[in-house]
C-alpha cells in the first residue's frame, strides 16, 4: 500500500482505533523480528515499513492527545 493511501486510512481513524492499531503493529513487528533471528524468510523490508507506520500512529495518537485533554486547561508553571 502506498504512503499517502497510509496516510489517509490512519488520519481517517479515532484515537482508540490508533492504539489498537499500534497495539497489533507492535505485535506484528515483534513477530518479524522473532523470525529474522531465526533465519526464516527475508523480512527487513517488511520490518522497516512496520516500524514507520508504527511511528506514525504514535505521531497521530501524540498529536491528537494533547487536544483533547488541554482544552480550556493552562500549562503548570514552575516558580
Amino acid at each position: 500500500m502506498k504512503r499517502k493511501d497510509t496516510l489517509e486510512q490512519l488520519n481517517a481513524m479515532e484515537t482508540d482505533e490508533l492504539k489498537e492499531q499500534g497495539d497489533s503493529l507492535k505485535e506484528s513487528l515483534f513477530r518479524l523480528k522473532f523470525k529474522k533471528s531465526l533465519g526464516v524468510g527475508d523480512s527487513v523490508s517488511d520490518i522497516r515499513r512496520e516500524r514507520k507506520t508504527l511511528a506514525r500512529v504514535n505521531t497521530l495518537i501524540m498529536q491528537r492527545e494533547p487536544a483533547q485533554k488541554g482544552k480550556g486547561k493552562r500549562a503548570k508553571t514552575k516558580s
